[in-house]
Parts: C-alpha cells; sequence; structure tokens
C-alpha cells in the first residue's frame, strides 16, 4: 500500500488437499477455515479493488524496469497478456487460505474497482505461495487463519492509482482511508507511487482471522464511511484480528511498529510478522499488513496480465 519516507509503491483448487502433520483439532480447524473461505470470497463480481501501494517497498526499483507487454497477432485484435510460467492461483497451493481480495470491489480508497481486476482470485509466485502454505499450517494449529487482501496486482491497476491520485477532485472515499492525510501529499508521503512491489508477484497484503472464521458481511456503496484509525467498534466490520487500523489505512498508525498501538493490537501484529519471517517474508515498516517473499524470482520485472483464472491458463 504506501508509505512514507523513501519507499515507492502505487500501491479452487477443487482436488482433494491434505496437511500433513496435524492433529486432529488441526484438521478440524483447517476445515473450518475451508468453510469460511467460501463465504468470505463470495464477494460480489462488480466489486472494486482495494489498492496497497507498495513499489520500493516490495524492493529497489531498477532504473529501467520492465514492462511485459501484450502480444499482438496479425489481423486480430491485441490479446491479453498471460502470467509466465511461476505463477499460481493460492488456491491451487493452500485452499485453506481465506481471500478478500478488495481491489475487485468498490471497497478501496478510490471507491471503484480498479483496472485489471477481474475476479477475486489471489494470484502469487510459486514461492512465495509455497511459503505462504508453511505459514498457514503453523497458524492452524494455534486456531488462527490467515486472510488475503491483495496478492499479484497488474501494472494498469498501478496506473489507475495514479491518475486517481492526481484528481484532487475525487475524494469520495478520504474519509476512510485517508481522514488524517491532505490528498495533494499521497505521492509526497509515499502513498501512491508509479511502480509496486505487487507488480512482481511475490508480494501480499494480509492479515490474520481467529478460527472459526466470522462472515464479512459485503461494503454497501454509499453507505457511512469509518475512519480506519479509529477504535475496532467503530470501524468497518471485519473479521480479522484488532491489529490497530483498517486495511489499506493510509495513516502512521498503520506503521508496523508505531508506539501507540499496545496490548492485544501488537500481540496480533507481531504474530503476523513474526509468522511470516520465519517462511521468508520481508515486512514494508510503514504497513502492518504487507509483506514480500525473497528472494523474488522476478526482481526487475511489472507483469501487466489481468488478475483472473484466464491469465494462468492455457499458457502459451
Amino acid at each position: 500500500m504506501r508509505r512514507p519516507s523513501s519507499w515507492l509503491s502505487i500501491r479452487l483448487s477443487s482436488r482433494p488437499y491434505r496437511l500433513r502433520g496435524l492433529t486432529v483439532a488441526g484438521a478440524a480447524l483447517c476445515a473450518t477455515a475451508v468453510t469460511a473461505l467460501t463465504t468470505v470470497t463470495a464477494v460480489p463480481s462488480a466489486a472494486s479493488a482495494v489498492p496497497s501501494r507498495s513499489a520500493a517497498s516490495a524492493g529497489s526499483s531498477p532504473s529501467a524496469p520492465s514492462v511485459p507487454s501484450a502480444a499482438t497477432a496479425p489481423g486480430r485484435a491485441e490479446s491479453e497478456p498471460k502470467a509466465p510460467d511461476g505463477f499460481v492461483a493460492l488456491r491451487s497451493t493452500d485452499p485453506t487460505i481465506l481471500q478478500d481480495i478488495r481491489y475487485v470491489t468498490p471497497h478501496n480508497f478510490m471507491g471503484v474497482p480498479v483496472d485489471g481486476y477481474r475476479q477475486p482470485v489471489c494470484i502469487l509466485t510459486r514461492p512465495a505461495a509455497e511459503a505462504l502454505h508453511r505459514a498457514q499450517r503453523e497458524l492452524l494449529r494455534r486456531g488462527y487463519s490467515l486472510k488475503v487482501y491483495d496478492c499479484y496486482r497488474p501494472q494498469r491497476a498501478v496506473d489507475h492509482f495514479v491518475r486517481w491520485a492526481k484528481d484532487l477532485d475525487d475524494q469520495r472515499m478520504k474519509a476512510e482511508f485517508y481522514p488524517r492525510v491532505d490528498k495533494s501529499r499521497l505521492f509526497l508521503d509515499g502513498y501512491i507511487a508509479e511502480k509496486s512491489g505487487h507488480s512482481r508477484g511475490s508480494t501480499v497484503d494480509l492479515t490474520l482471522v481467529r478460527l472459526p472464521a466470522k462472515p464479512t458481511r459485503p461494503y454497501i456503496p454509499g453507505e457511512p464511511l469509518r475512519p480506519c484509525h479509529a477504535p475496532r467498534a467503530e470501524r468497518f466490520p471485519d473479521n480479522s484480528v484488532d491489529t490497530g487500523t483498517g486495511y489499506d489505512c493510509f495513516d502512521t498508525l498503520a506503521h508496523t511498529d508505531d508506539p501507540r498501538v499496545q496490548g492485544e493490537q501488537r500481540a496480533h501484529r507481531t504474530l503476523l510478522k513474526s509468522t511470516l519471517e520465519r517462511q521468508g517474508f520481508v515486512n514494508l515498516p510503514e504497513e502492518w499488513w504487507h509483506f514480500t517473499y525473497k528472494p523474488e524470482p522476478f526482481p526487475d520485472t511489472y507483469f501487466d496480465f489481468p488478475v483472473s483464472y484466464r491469465s494462468l491458463f492455457p499458457r502459451g
């Protein structure tokens, strides 16, 4: 998502699935997570995408990054680019991880679905997806599940963020996502940038959910907005644990180690961070929800294939 100072960012498989080494209780929790997954991912398809701004946040951007473009066939319209080998749908690697893909819905800092998000599916590089699977196995034993908000993000989505940020008249979602930040400072403060680490495929925005997971009601466009930095009871309802702010909150309170965040909120941030770090992820200090798997398989490439299953199959 975003962050101040020097970081850049613009921000089922139907096959049988098993988790080895789980106790009976662990297996039951896993089953609960799968059930909750169906509920959480049932987001209106006409939704929007909640953009997270993280480019340099997920690593330093090269001076001349490559952005694959769609191929053009003679006499035919330009075709959509496909994901290269090495990308997978997270659900095919671990169907128990909950998914609440915000940018395919209007509940995000722009208030409209984000360009390039066609389906509520989390796509990641295979190493990042497998690392999340390992983290999930650990968390299930403790009664928690991961929940992802955003994964791979196409460059066209980042471009959409940039256009929105330049339109100072469009502040329809300010009251929830950036109530204490002047929109004219989004670029200066690092909340929006022209490149995002998400476009390289190994960065993910996520949180924790205590099991059994409760359903999260959908956002209704036009409903009263609630500040993302407000106490939990006053924020938009989410079935995740309390981490001190809502997701995609443009506020310093969202900094992972902000000293104002204490007690249970601090414990939840620490559990998420420590669990993911053991599996090779690096946190963006300005966003408690933002993690990048290292080493990245595509450290210098910013992809632009749409977020949809069709981007994965067929390839060629």
